[in-house]
């Protein structure tokens, strides 16, 4: 496992974090959740930029009170703020990087931002909202690092930029031993991406599932007053009250598809199963 939180603990004025989540080798795992619902501090606490009060963070194997900068240098980080000065350019960047990482392949860089039309001389205040995302994910992914965390890297962005995006995320996990940590507030990014994904709210996991479940086995069950009365809730996870009844979600579509032949029950997606658990209620 190259990635685990338990239980870990941040409170400021008006939120608390409290999550816990994995992330295995050879997967590429989604956090998804509304601005503000923990995604970014989560990041945060992973990669040490905010002290936690509390649960253990394990990263490559190691507490992460332990991690050297041999095993840094193992990691490639996305956040969504501009971490570089705005005066520099691609080109000033590329010593640094040389320096900083012995397994930094400079030339498959250079390669990769002349593909990406990305200019050398120019500074990155003068960047496209698109071409800094492109830099950023380009650069993380140029030392060869086992682990990418990549806080909201499709933010802002236009769907040709985004797809780009996206195509190299699935060529760097071509190569065994490697993973990837992602947020979005984008869901349809991260459902044809992910192997497992989160759902977090107000700073907690309410949701954590296989994307090949929640697409083959989940599915919102839409029924009446009467229908809801008289049907087994037993394999109903939430419900959501709506204006022409209820919408149900379940794990077990079959079920209901082969006890209740006249119920409307609609395909599972990351949006509806979001929406139902944010307004409804758990049973």
């Amino acid at each position: 496992m190259l990635l685990q939180l338990e239980n870990v603990q941040k409170q400021y004025h008006d939120f608390h974090l409290n999550c816990s989540l994995q992330v295995e080798e050879g997967c590429i795992t989604g956090i998804i959740g509304a601005n503000g619902a923990g995604k970014s501090t989560t990041f945060k606490a992973v990669l040490g930029l905010i002290k936690t009060e509390g649960g253990t963070i394990r990263i490559l194997g190691k507490n992460s009170r332990e991690i050297t900068i041999a095993d840094k240098q193992q990691i490639g980080v996305v956040l969504a703020e501009n971490t570089f000065n705005d005066t520099l350019t691609i080109e000033d960047i590329i010593p640094v990087m040389a320096a900083m990482y012995p397994a930094f392949r400079k030339d498959k860089f250079i390669d990769k931002c002349k593909q990406y039309d990305l200019p050398f001389k120019k500074q990155f205040k003068d960047f496209s909202t698109g071409m800094k995302a492109k830099f950023k994910l380009l650069l993380a992914m140029s030392y060869g690092a086992r682990l990418l965390i990549l806080d909201e890297p499709t933010a802002g962005l236009d769907a040709v930029v985004r797809n780009d995006l996206l195509d190299e995320m699935r060529k760097y996990m071509q190569q065994d031993g490697r993973a990837i940590l992602i947020s979005s507030h984008i869901s349809s990014d991260l459902e044809g991406l992910c192997d497992d994904l989160y759902f977090i709210q107000n700073g907690k996991v309410l949701f954590h599932e296989d994307t090949d479940v929640i697409l083959s086995d989940y599915a919102v069950l839409k029924v009446n007053e009467e229908q809801r009365r008289l049907m087994d809730k037993n394999y109903i996870i939430y419900e959501m009250k709506e204006s022409f009844g209820y919408k149900l979600l379940t794990k077990e579509k079959q079920f209901y598809l082969d006890n209740y032949p006249g119920i409307v029950a609609e395909k599972g997606n990351i949006d509806e199963i979001m929406l139902i658990i944010t307004k409804g209620e758990k049973l």
